[in-house]
């Protein structure tokens, strides 16, 4: 940092004031938009307002609701977000709200804001997105057409579901050659991911001075894939077959390429290709030695992630694995079950060791490695029992059950033949109803015997505070639960997930996108 004293005062990780829906952002480079400044709000809610104070490199940000912003302040921590590639810090306000009418120049944020809030709605082009892309219309596709220019190295599935997964759940990918041209088609479960991704990578290098992105809409508007192997892949049906003769790529192939988000090139001996995908050393996260910051040249992803958390494990972990390494658990509160219901929903969960000689740690398997990287996204940096949880990818392939008459005081479990999977279904719609953890939880399976005040007084029992509450107008199996912040969600996920509510109905709990 050039200017290393003026950064002393921001050293700690806890912003110094208390949670608030404004969050004031510092060393905004000149030269940024509104709408760019607003893209970093958007992932984690509704943007009501914003105050740009350019002389200063200052701005500030209102989200509609502190959980929002607490959700923003969370992710943004551990991974400091970016602005035309300088670095941005945020913390919360001392203001609880912004008032603007009155002041100069708010034309143009208010401008900003209206479109953006128009692009949620679905009606209207997003602002920052250059003219010539035409508008976004409602129904854009969730389907990318990518071409890759300068192809030196060879460009994997793996590589691209890599890039493309920081901005949100891909399920389908699609790679083959035409016009002696690698390309790819791309499906994401939202167009609104589709279009962050267009405008973060396209015309960026995968690797330096080499393999550039050319992204556009597909006229698709679904892809439809056969097989899985190394060639095509649908990351919501595990069932399909790997095709004649098409060699479905082991995890091991996958580990030539470095820790996930970063791309070391896939040759030790080429010289001169530092790895180009990476993320800027934010503290506490581990790059491989030997790459300095400098080597994570043209495209730092940390462009607001649109679904849910990066993380970037220790270089050990390998990327084709499916077990994951949970540490800074409340040794006192959790069992192998709870992070069962928790993990299984990002993926299905096979088994669960809490360590014997230290309980604040625990190894959890996945179904596959995709499911591993989604419930480590999602869930590392949340609060549980008043700790924050880190999740990365361990070195084991798998759990090992104790041997028989081997002491494990009931801390290995075995859950591969669970009735309560969310994704054994090929192709499940949960596949595409995945969401980051948040203060509101979609509940369904709700027998008609069972009324508003039941519901809440789960909840208050189970030691929620309840905020808000609404059944679903056309389906009054399903409603909305608004609780008091987003480790108690978290906490009442675990508790109430499958609770029997009676007339042979078990409650479902997921995250929702929605709010009250």
């Amino acid at each position: 940092m050039a200017n290393g004293n003026d950064n002393k005062k921001f050293k700690g990780d806890r912003p110094p004031c208390s949670p608030s829906r404004v969050l004031h952002l510092r060393k905004i480079p000149s030269d940024v938009t509104e709408a760019e400044v607003i893209s970093l709000g958007l992932p984690f809610g509704k943007v009501t307002n914003l105050l740009m104070l350019k002389g200063k490199s200052q701005a500030f940000l209102e989200m509609a609701s502190e959980e929002a912003a607490v959700t923003m302040v969370n992710y943004y921590t551990p991974v400091t977000p970016h602005l035309r590639s300088q670095p941005v810090f945020i913390q919360y306000s001392n203001h609880r709200e912004l008032k603007t009418d009155n002041l100069p120049n708010q034309a143009r944020a208010q401008a900003a804001l209206q479109a953006v809030s128009a692009v949620q709605s679905g009606s209207l082009a997003l602002p920052g997105a250059p003219t010539s892309e035409g508008t976004i219309l409602p129904g854009q596709s969730p389907v990318l057409r990518i071409i890759i220019e300068n192809l030196f190295y060879p460009v994997t599935l793996e590589v691209l579901h890599q890039i493309f997964s920081k901005f949100g759940t891909v399920l389908k990918i699609i790679t083959f050659t035409k016009n002696n041209q690698f390309q790819a088609l791309l499906q994401y479960a939202d167009p609104l991911n589709a279009h962050y991704a267009k405008m973060a990578l396209d015309g960026q290098n995968i690797y330096n001075a080499c393999c550039t992105l050319r992204i556009d809409f597909s006229k698709l508007t679904s892809l439809n894939v056969k097989y899985n192997n190394d060639k095509s892949r649908d990351f919501t049906r595990l069932d399909l077959p790997t095709g004649d003769g098409q060699p479905s790529l082991e995890p091991p192939m996958a580990a030539a390429f470095g820790a996930p988000g970063i791309i070391s090139s896939p040759y030790a001996g080429a010289a001169g290709f530092a790895p180009a995908i990476g993320f800027p050393q934010a503290t506490g996260l581990s790059v491989p030695a030997g790459l300095g910051p400098g080597a994570l040249g043209p495209l730092a992803i940390t462009s607001s992630a649109v679904t849910g958390r990066m993380a970037i494990p220790g270089a050990g972990g390998m990327p084709g694995n499916s077990v994951l390494l949970v540490t800074n658990l409340n040794p006192d509160l959790i069992t192998p079950h709870g992070l069962f219901i928790l993990f299984g929903v990002y993926g299905d969960v096979h088994r669960v060791k809490i360590m014997f000689n230290k309980k604040e740690n625990a190894l959890v398997q996945m179904a596959d490695a995709n499911q591993a990287q989604l419930a480590m996204n999602h869930l590392s940096g949340q609060r549980l029992y008043g700790k924050v949880l880190r999740a990365t990818l361990s070195k084991h392939q798998a759990v090992q059950l104790p041997r028989e008459g081997q002491e494990d005081q009931g801390l290995t479990k075995d859950f591969s033949n669970s009735p309560l999977h969310r994704f054994k279904k090929p192709g499940s719609k949960n596949f595409q109803n995945i969401f980051p953890p948040s203060a509101t939880l979609h509940l369904s399976n709700i027998p008609p015997s069972v009324t508003v005040d039941d519901l809440k007084n789960l909840f208050t029992e189970a030691g929620c505070s309840v905020k808000a509450f609404k059944f679903f107008q056309k389906d009054r199996k399903m409603a909305l639960i608004q609780l008091g912040s987003v480790e108690e969600a978290i906490q009442a996920l675990i508790e109430l997930h499958n609770h029997d509510l009676g007339e042979n109905h078990h409650l479902r709990v997921s995250f929702s996108k929605s709010t009250i």
